[in-house]
């Protein structure tokens, strides 16, 4: 029997039910016959926490890009959000943001997103991906190894451990998207390959959340509000935004160790720390909704598999198991979406050929050039802090510090640069817009 050449009827498996695998399990669809999600936790049959995402609780912002990209994925997206009551919001008119050099302007611009809970928005992509004939969730599922085979250059499935025991999964691809808490590694290591070489850079940054009730009646000029710190001598900030049921989640930040407290008392005095005070006075009156969630583990960590001299063929790695950004930034979720898009852009590259020959080393050097833009927006922040441990800044980084401060500061009095700007962090537009010379040339005045 000859084995088929037919991508299409060929079988992927992508391991673990986070956002970065729900969008790689989406484009998968359109190539192959058969797509199987693993996922540790249960899933759940309304909107809610999963153990296996701890940061459910505490601040997701989907950037424009991102939104965009999941509409493209799931047409009607949006509307679903706002059906759900996720409250519409513009980034350049609806935000109040105390930047390092001033408060910001009120600039309309086309950088609207629904703003919502993490468990709203995975909770709507699993109901459209449930409706996949081709699709298979096996919740309840924990991958224990790689399958391969006999000479150990090719993946052929994985080891999976249910309720009713031990089995083998085959599969013509496998894709890692468990996140920070990957063990790709290690069992790439078990097959007789290297570890991929990992930068990290870690600012010791902390932060707490809590929900609010919007109060009846409430009216103010914005709709989020941003107090940024300022290093390096104002370790503290906090953001607040609007979701769906009318609330407000509200993330105190610290870095350096200056972690935001998990105590009742101590969240509202923390909160009047920072370096205004408008949070503190939204909220010292509001009906808190939740308990106070905490989260430490925010340093920036790149496997770099794309530098590995050799790795099995049809495996790859998404999301977080590969690049794992400080979630300050907001960045996890649009990079995974970009990344499912260069994922979809390789696979179009096969012709729909199987086997995918050579495709494992393509995929992560695409997926690594994509990564390079805003790995480097998140790690530059954290560079300036001097308890930051990582490598050194270099003298690029140190006048990319300059170059920007000077950006944000011509960006408050000017619409066109502080619109641009918020493009460049939604990754609507790429960092060189920020060079045009209607930036440049009045950033270098200030100087």
């Amino acid at each position: 029997m000859v084995a088929s050449t037919s991508l299409s009827e060929q079988h992927a498996v992508v391991i673990g039910g986070s956002m970065a695998g729900l969008l790689a399990a989406r484009v998968l669809l359109n190539h192959f016959g058969r797509v199987t999600v693993l996922e540790r936790d249960r899933i759940p049959d309304q909107p809610s926490p999963r153990s296996g995402v701890p940061q459910a609780h505490h601040v997701h912002i989907l950037l424009t890009q991102g939104q965009r990209i999941l509409e493209q994925l799931f047409p009607g997206l949006e509307a679903e959000l706002a059906a759900a009551g996720a409250p519409q919001v513009n980034w350049t008119k609806d935000l109040s943001w105390l930047s390092m050099w001033g408060w910001s302007q009120a600039v309309p611009s086309d950088l609207c997103t629904r703003p919502c809970s993490r468990a709203l928005l995975e909770w709507l992509i699993y109901q459209r991906l449930a409706q996949e004939a081709n699709l298979t969730f096996l919740p309840s599922t924990r991958v224990t190894g790689l399958v391969a085979n006999a000479q150990k250059t090719v993946i052929t499935g994985v080891q999976i451990k249910t309720n009713q025991g031990t089995e083998t999964l085959s599969a013509d691809l496998v894709v890692d998207a468990s996140g920070r808490n990957s063990t790709l590694s290690k069992w790439l290591n078990q097959l007789g390959y290297e570890s991929p070489p990992q930068t990290e850079i870690n600012s010791f940054l902390g932060y707490s959340s809590r929900w609010y009730q919007i109060p009846d009646h409430w009216q103010a000029p914005w709709k989020v509000m941003l107090i940024q710190t300022k290093p390096p001598d104002h370790p503290r900030g906090v953001v607040m935004y609007p979701v769906e049921g009318n609330c407000w989640i509200v993330t105190l930040v610290g870095v350096g160790h200056d972690y935001p407290p998990t105590h009742e008392t101590d969240f509202l005095p923390f909160a009047q720390t920072v370096r205004s005070h408008e949070v503190y006075d939204a909220i010292h009156q509001a009906q808190p909704l939740s308990d106070i969630y905490s989260y430490r583990r925010t340093e920036n960590c790149w496997q770099h598999y794309e530098a590995l001299p050799r790795l099995p063929e049809h495996l790859v790695a998404v999301g977080d198991a590969v690049c794992a950004f400080n979630p300050i930034y907001g960045q996890g979720m649009t990079v995974a979406a970009l990344g499912a898009l260069t994922l979809d852009q390789c696979l179009d590259q096969t012709a729909g050929k199987f086997p995918l020959q050579g495709f494992t080393p393509i995929f992560h050097q695409q997926l690594a050039q994509m990564l390079v833009v805003p790995w480097l927006m998140a790690t530059s922040e954290d560079l300036r802090w001097p308890s930051t441990v990582g490598p050194t800044p270099n003298w690029q980084t140190r006048l990319m510090h300059q170059y920007l401060d000077r950006v944000v500061q011509a960006s408050l009095d000017r619409s066109y640069i502080y619109r641009t700007f918020w493009e460049v962090i939604h990754m609507v537009k790429p960092p060189k817009a920020l060079f045009h010379p209607q930036i440049l040339l009045p950033a270098l005045r200030l100087g």
